[in-house]
Order: structure tokens, then C-alpha cells, then sequence
């Protein structure tokens, strides 16, 4: 099996560089890894991977500068980062998605739950590319920009402007993982002025209005924020 996608992994923990290279491997991947953050930073720059599996404590350059240096960078920018990180570590992975990470893992996790986050993240990538149209349907859930409207088959879904721009940022980035202040700076990039904390109440009133079987979509992750994740 190919798949001619490249992975870059980035951990100093030999047993999960091991176990995570044989599975990607299996699946097509072509895998190459680091085990300190200096050298994985300059690997990343002189490859331009697919994707970059990154642990956040490393020697030499921790997960959290790599992350930054390699957003402020146009050549590394658009390459999707997914975090691997200690359940313990939670106030670093909030601020590795805001700065630009795509997704992250708790340790220990099993192989097929990074395979699948892997293969979301890299179609979501592939989705930017060939659609911006600002339409996103799931099931019966269509969600139009252009017409600011939200529909259930036949049944309109009245949510504010608040409302609306929370949705659309989770259910156009299926599977990614959002902290709190990622959602509000989406808001407040479209031009409303919202207080922080406020974002989990409109979460409330968008699972209300969405209903049982789409209300489930969006998940809270404890101790990070929120994704939409079609079961």
C-alpha cells in the first residue's frame, strides 16, 4: 500500500516512535523521525512533510517553540501539526492550538486513533484546497454561508450571528480539536465582540437547537475546548 504521504514524527519516547512508525508504515506512510525538538525543527524545514506528529517535551527545543517557529515560517506554515502530549500538559496543548496546531492526543493512545485523526486532518487539508465554497453538509445538516442560513432536511435552524459563526468553524473543520480562545478569535475576527467564557453558552444554545442527533457532534474536550465530530 502507498499512499505517498510523508510524516514527520518529533518524540523522544523510543516505544511510541517505534509503535507509531510500524503502523503508519503498514498504512503507506513514509515515516521519518527525531527524538530532540532541534533536530526535528530542521528536519521538518528541509523535508516539508504532509504532516508533523509533535511531542511537546523535548530536549533541545520543546513542542511548543517548534509549533510557533513553524507557523511564523511561509515554507512550514500550512503543515498540519497534531500534538501528542501527557493528559497532564493540558494548559500547553491549549496553547498549541492557538497557535496553529491541528489536533491533539493524550497519552497513551492507541495507534488507530492517531491512523484515523492522521487521515481527518490530512482530508481536511485536501477539502480546503479543492472546495472554499463556504458550504458544509453533513447528513441532512447543511450549513450555508451566503445565505446565513441553517437547515435540517426542510426544517431552518434559527441561531444568531453568534451562533452561526461558532457552528460554522467547528462543523468546517470536522475532527479538529478548538480551544475556547480559538473560537472566540474566530468570532471576533468576523466582527462580533464576545466575552470568553460566553462561548459556552452559545455552545448550549446551538446543541438546543441542532437537536439529539446532531447536538452530539459537538464534543468537549475536557480541560482544551471543543470539536464537531460526525458520528
Amino acid at each position: 500500500m502507498i499512499n505517498g504521504k510523508n510524516v514527520v514524527v518529533v518524540e523522544d519516547e523510543p516505544d511510541i516512535v517505534e509503535v507509531v512508525s510500524y503502523n503508519l508504515k503498514r498504512e503507506g506512510y513514509t515515516v521519518t523521525s527525531k527524538n530532540r525538538g532541534d533536530e526535528g525543527l530542521n528536519l521538518i524545514r528541509n523535508q516539508l512533510p504532509d504532516i508533523v506528529i509533535l511531542d511537546l517535551m523535548l530536549p533541545g527545543l520543546d513542542g511548543l517553540s517548534i509549533c510557533q517557529q513553524m507557523k511564523s515560517d511561509p515554507s512550514t506554515r500550512e503543515i498540519p501539526i497534531i500534538i501528542i502530549s501527557a493528559k497532564g500538559e493540558e494548559s500547553d496543548v491549549v496553547i498549541g492550538l492557538e497557535m496553529g496546531a491541528d489536533d491533539y492526543l493524550a497519552k497513551p493512545f492507541s495507534p488507530r486513533e492517531l491512523l484515523a485523526r492522521i487521515k481527518a486532518v490530512l482530508r481536511r487539508g485536501t477539502a480546503r484546497k479543492e472546495n472554499d465554497s463556504q458550504r458544509v453538509v453533513i447528513r441532512e445538516l447543511v450549513i450555508d454561508v451566503a445565505r446565513h442560513e441553517v437547515k435540517i432536511g426542510d426544517l431552518s435552524i434559527n441561531l444568531t450571528s453568534t451562533e452561526f459563526k461558532i457552528l460554522y468553524a467547528l462543523a468546517s473543520s470536522r475532527g479538529r480539536a478548538f480551544s475556547r480562545e480559538q473560537l472566540l478569535n474566530q468570532v471576533i475576527g468576523l466582527g462580533v465582540v464576545v466575552v470568553d467564557r460566553n462561548i459556552d453558552v452559545h455552545i448550549r444554545s446551538v446543541r438546543k437547537k441542532l437537536g439529539k442527533e446532531y447536538s452530539s457532534m459537538i464534543e468537549t474536550i475536557r480541560g482544551v475546548g471543543y470539536r464537531f465530530v460526525e458520528n
